[in-house]
């Protein structure tokens, strides 16, 4: 199983040979790319073989390219996830709205008992508002408890003055991390033959991954609680590789030990099901020791 997350910082060559990915600076390292799950181009100094870029997308590596600023600004995707692509988006396109807001309901929900969760390891007392919200949770959160619980949720993390419109450390962190996460979620979903734009809730014309957005809402937690532990002052290389390695935490789902990275594969893959099988009940969650 893939788990290794190659970060790319300095100027390098990145070519194939013989099933290997090959990292040419001042010293030649060979990756075997079986093992790799992602791989993160930090510097615009990189080049890269397309011999290279065609084994990454046959394996369906993740691969991310940064801007001049070392943030996210793309990735690769391969047209053709699955060997029955175009049966997968038949199926996408006639899920009927019930099983859709009914998932998108059991996401909601579980998004928020995690924020609650978490806000009670911290000590916090807002924890006990959000299990109100949890109360309160009716079919397709149509009273918004997702939106609520967020002010009360980030405030009471980062501050009563602290709002996710601002220009700090703490959103850029929060950002880099949510678009990590969500670029893994857009992997998992080409890979299983589903498209991205055609989401459950999220259904905003100008963004192409909708469905992601929508999968991704009980991880959000893992970036906020790496977030809180960090040094708030700057946000620099050795914080972003910090919010990278989110994807190397361990987590339990469906009994067993895994990584995040691995993780979210055995989540979409319960979700689809659930979707496809018209049963909510068949989503697999997550759970971590806090």
């Amino acid at each position: 199983m893939s788990w290794r997350i190659i970060v790319i910082s300095k100027r390098a060559k990145l070519d194939y040979q013989m099933g290997y990915m090959v990292v040419r600076n001042e010293e030649i390292t060979k990756v075997y790319l079986n093992e790799i799950a992602m791989v993160f181009i930090e510097s615009t100094a990189v080049s890269i073989t397309t011999s290279l870029l065609a084994e990454l997308t046959k394996k369906k590596i993740k691969v991310v390219f940064c801007d001049e600023k070392r943030n996210p600004s793309s990735e690769l995707i391969g047209y053709y996830g699955s060997h029955d692509t175009s049966n997968k988006v038949r199926k996408q396109i006639k899920w009927n709205n019930n099983i859709k807001q009914a998932v998108w309901t059991e996401i909601v929900t579980e998004k928020i008992r995690k924020q609650k969760e978490l806000l009670e390891y911290l000590g916090k007392e807002e924890a006990e508002l959000l299990n109100t919200y949890l109360l309160e949770i009716n079919w397709n959160d149509e009273t918004n408890r997702e939106g609520h619980a967020a002010k009360v949720y980030f405030n009471s993390l980062f501050g009563k003055d602290f709002s996710r419109t601002s220009e700090n450390t703490i959103n850029a962190a929060l950002n880099y991390g949510y678009s990590i996460i969500l670029s893994t979620f857009a992997r998992e979903i080409v890979a299983n033959g589903y498209i991205t734009q055609l989401g459950l809730f999220h259904d905003n014309m100008f963004n192409q991954f909708n469905l992601a957005s929508d999968l991704m809402e009980p991880f959000r937690i893992i970036v906020d609680r790496e977030v809180f532990i960090m040094n708030h002052d700057k946000f620099e290389h050795e914080e972003k590789i910090q919010i990278l390695n989110i994807l190397n935490e361990e987590v339990r789902i469906d009994t067993k030990i895994q990584y995040v990275n691995n993780a979210i594969k055995v989540y979409c893959k319960s979700v689809f099901d659930a979707l496809n099988e018209n049963d909510s009940s068949l989503i697999k969650f997550y759970t971590i020791e806090l």
